[in-house]
């Protein structure tokens, strides 16, 4: 979605995945917060973005400044097939998740806790209930959010966006923040 969106808009995509995991899958949001907000902060400071990922240690690097959220709210089974098939693809084809990272997945790691199978399974139903509460009424102070729940809802937010930017309806706000 976040490709999608900013190859769309014609702006920057920032992965705050790609910040957060460095090489050995250090996890710098977790031992150094600093500079992981530094790091994002740096990467948001451009006129117009795409955030993709959301990290609350980071929130307040780029959250003040995004003109609207997109909140990819699936159902569960959606999110386990995907990210099931994504690590099973990585896995198989042993490409490094973030250049210069040396990161790549590994079948053997697939049942730690903090694994991203696991991590989907155990967080889905909190997330849901935390942005349900948070976007309640589908703006965040004052800033829109698009709900999406599937990927045809997804390419036709893109398409509107899109032609939002043109000018063909009212102009895009971004930067956005994809959640």
């Amino acid at each position: 979605m976040a490709k999608a969106l900013s190859a769309a808009l014609g702006v920057t995509r920032v992965e705050l995945d790609a910040i957060n995991w460095q090489p050995d899958w250090r996890d710098i949001a977790t031992h150094e917060p600093d500079e992981f907000f530094r790091r994002v902060a740096q990467a948001a400071s451009g006129e117009a973005w795409v955030i993709d990922g959301n990290y609350t240690k980071a929130r307040d690097a780029h959250w003040s400044r995004a003109t609207g959220f997109v909140w990819m709210d699936t159902e569960r089974w959606v999110v386990m097939r995907r990210v099931i098939w994504r690590s099973f693809s990585r896995a198989v084809t042993k490409e490094e998740l973030w250049p210069g990272s040396g990161n790549r997945e590994l079948f053997r790691k697939w049942l730690e806790s903090g694994h991203p199978i696991r991590w989907a399974w155990n967080n889905w139903a909190m997330m849901r209930a935390r942005y349900s509460a948070m976007f309640a009424d589908g703006t965040f102070e004052g800033r829109p959010v698009y709900r999406v729940g599937n990927a045809r809802e997804g390419r036709l937010l893109v398409a509107r966006l899109a032609a939002e930017r043109m000018g063909e309806t009212l102009p895009i706000r971004t930067p956005a923040a994809i959640l």
